[in-house]
């Protein structure tokens, strides 16, 4: 869970589900805090969380003030471990991903142009394309990239196995460039 605020049902209902799975299959459950996004962060809402989770019953195997041989926990503190650039550049070379210049700003006036035509916001995959990328990072030299997930558009739709939902199908067109 992201700790931006109290919270809410839906961190709840997808604890309380990997809970479930965990103590049914058994596996562990590990809890991991996701505060990467800093300009959202609220201060005390991963407490706020975790005496949540505790007064649901929910105690978690491993994650903060638990330990354990998977952490650090709080993702934040993982980051400048290198644990994702190997995988980032895999993901990289082998085309299932590109790295994106947008600056945030850009990224705004799309969500907000979107959400005006009454569209569901989403990455409108400006840099997927090679040529628009060296673009935008001639003109946002000091922009860091992010990695983003290319979703296969020559396919028309993935299939999943949800163990809840069962067999879904997902039209590509729809996803996200995350």
């Amino acid at each position: 869970p992201s700790p931006t605020g109290d919270p809410h049902l839906g961190s709840i209902r997808t604890a309380l589900f990997n809970y479930l799975f965990a103590r049914h299959s058994g596996g562990a459950f590990i809890l991991r805090i996701e505060d990467t996004d800093q300009n959202r962060l609220v201060p005390g809402a991963q407490q706020s969380l975790m005496d949540g989770l505790r007064w649901l019953g929910l105690q978690w195997d491993e994650g903060p003030e638990v330990d354990g041989p998977l952490g650090p926990y709080v993702q934040s503190e993982r980051t400048g471990l290198g644990i994702y650039d190997e995988h980032a550049k895999r993901l990289l070379d082998n085309g299932w991903a590109y790295e994106c210049y947008c600056p945030p700003a850009r990224l705004d006036e799309v969500r907000k142009a979107q959400q005006a035509a009454k569209q569901p916001p989403m990455y409108d995959r400006h840099c997927r394309d090679a040529a628009a990328r060296e673009a935008m990072r001639a003109a946002n030299p000091r922009t860091k990239p992010v990695v983003r997930f290319r979703v296969p558009l020559d396919e028309p739709e993935t299939r999943v196995l949800d163990a809840i939902r069962g067999d879904v199908t997902v039209a590509n067109s729809t996803l996200d460039d995350f």
